[in-house]
This record gives structure tokens, sequence and C-alpha cells, in this order.
């Protein structure tokens, strides 16, 4: 079996972001780039799978939709442990338009599992995973925190309301994963960061593909108002404000 794991190429959580002087592209000057969280929980779970599969799994890798500026990411991901990676050289326009890329090439390359984080900490729009199932007329599993291998037979444990669900699944399929799935991201070893620069990463063009989302304009959050520090004796002033302006109460 095989498994392709979806990497995100998003800004770093602390990183300040600016948009240009017209507000309809961010400004990438300065931004540190990153795996996206979940898609590295994912490859991690990936990755422990293939170690105690005894052979069953043939290989993990991962793939990104972008251009040549996101395969610093990649190279972050092979030194994992990823064994190879996929790169559709094309700007991520939305989610519809990624997960037909993906999808194209899971197909192609006969991977019985697609891992993808829940969602992206960049759009948070939680689309990805599902619609590469649709694409691929696959099964997908959502909010997945475990997965377990064992004699060929696949069970997944999956978040619902109010509980939790024990399911089994058969390739292939996708599936969504979220905290839970592993402890920790795993950290890339020396050894790993210099095996994966010669790590292949296959390059190919975009399919021709529809996007349904067009971005007119961003706007930043509204800054914060300035603290106002009430006199620990002015209790009946703390009262007005927390009921007149701030309507907590």
């Amino acid at each position: 079996m095989k498994i392709l794991v979806c990497i995100g190429n998003v800004p770093d959580t602390t990183t300040k972001i600016r948009f240009d002087e017209q507000m309809k592209n961010l400004d990438t000057n300065g931004v540190q780039w990153v795996i996206n969280p979940w898609d590295e929980l994912a490859l991690t779970k990936a990755l422990e799978i293939k170690e105690q599969s005894n052979g069953k799994i043939e290989k993990v890798s991962i793939i990104n939709v972008g251009k040549a500026d996101a395969e610093p990411t990649l190279r972050k991901a092979l030194a994992i442990g990823a064994d190879d990676a996929f790169r559709i050289d094309a700007d991520p326009v939305d989610a519809y338009f990624i997960a037909a890329q993906i999808a194209e090439v899971a197909k192609q390359e006969k991977f019985d599992i697609v891992f993808a984080g829940k969602e992206s900490s960049d759009f948070n729009d939680a689309a990805i995973g599902s619609m590469i199932a649709e694409f691929m007329d696959i099964n997908s599993v959502s909010a997945v925190t475990s997965f377990e291998l064992a004699d060929g037979n696949i069970s997944l444990k999956r978040e619902i309301d109010g509980g939790k669900e024990t399911i089994s699944v058969k390739t292939p399929f996708v599936a969504i994963v979220q905290k839970g799935i592993c402890i920790n991201p795993r950290i890339a070893a020396m050894r790993g960061i210099m095996m994966a620069r010669t790590k292949p990463i296959k390059v190919s063009p975009a399919i021709e593909t529809e996007t349904l989302i067009e971005y007119q304009k961003f706007d930043l959050p509204q800054p914060k108002a300035a603290c106002k520090i009430i006199d620990p004796e002015e209790t009946d002033k703390l009262v007005d404000l927390l009921h007149g302006e701030a309507k907590v109460i």
C-alpha cells in the first residue's frame, strides 16, 4: 500500500500578516513559511504507520500545490521522513482547484490512502480533504483521531457529537485527521536533513480546473482599544463601563 500526505505551505502562526496597498494580495516579504500544523501531524502518523506495518506500507509520499517557493517546505517534510514528493506547479487559488490537482495525482499514482489535515492555518476552510474524496469517488472519514493497521484491516476512531466512533474502512479512502492522531509532530534529525537533499520532487503542470473563488479585498481586524485602568475604590465606575461600554453585564 502507498500513502499520500497533503502538505500545505502556510505562514508561521507568529508571522505578522501584511497586505499590498490594494489589500488584495498577501505581502510575502519577511514571511516564514512552515508545514501546515495539521498536515504535519498527518505526516507523522503516516510515517508511524509505515514503520509499524512490517512492510505492508511501501512508501509515504507528500504532495503540494504551489510554486517553486514552496519547495523548502517540501524539503522539510522529506527530512522528517517522507520518501518522495509531488509538486503541482500552480498558485493554490482555492480549495476546489487544489483538491482537483491532488486527486488527479492520487488516481494516476494509485495511492491507497490519502491523509489530509483537518484544515489549514491560513484560510481555515476545512474543505480540501472531503473534496479530494469526491473527485476520486472514494470514501472519506473526517475528524480522525486514531488509525490502526493490523492484519491488513484498518480501524479508525473519529470524534462525533457526544462521543467517539470506531469504524473499519477499506482502501482507497481519504483520512482527514485532527489533533489526537499523534502526540507531537516529528522533528527532522540531521541525517534526515542530509538525505532530503537527494530525495525526488516530481514537478508537474496543473490540470485544467475552474476556480470557484475570487478574492476582492482583505480587511485587517480592528485594532484593540486601549486598556482603561480603574481605581480599585471606584467600583461604581467599573460597573458603569462594563454595562454601558463593554456590554458584558
